[in-house]
């Protein structure tokens, strides 16, 4: 019953940092806005139509454990030197 959300918001972190990449937001001359990342949270009526997205919640979550930045005018970029001290990548489990 806990592994599964935690499952999710794990796979949607990696989901979060591979949108960064992808966007090339990887320092502060290149960060993006959260509606640029498209990972702007999903209205009440849209909530209630699609199943749960965890990316909203994963980049609060890495936000606050400083592998996403935010730049004095509020664009967003990752870390790449944080990211690798947490250990998101690392293949820990077998489940993956």
């Amino acid at each position: 019953m806990f592994f599964v959300p935690r499952w999710l918001m794990r796979r949607a972190a990696r989901q979060v940092v591979r949108i960064f990449r992808k966007s090339n937001a990887t320092d502060s001359k290149t960060a993006r806005t959260v509606d640029e990342l498209g990972l702007r949270p999903l209205g009440v009526l849209e909530r209630m139509m699609r199943r749960r997205d965890y990316k909203p919640q994963a980049l609060n979550a890495l936000m606050q454990a400083g592998v996403i930045q935010v730049t004095e005018d509020g664009r967003l970029y990752l870390s790449e030197e944080n990211l690798a001290g947490f250990g998101l990548e690392k293949r820990s489990s077998v489940y993956r």
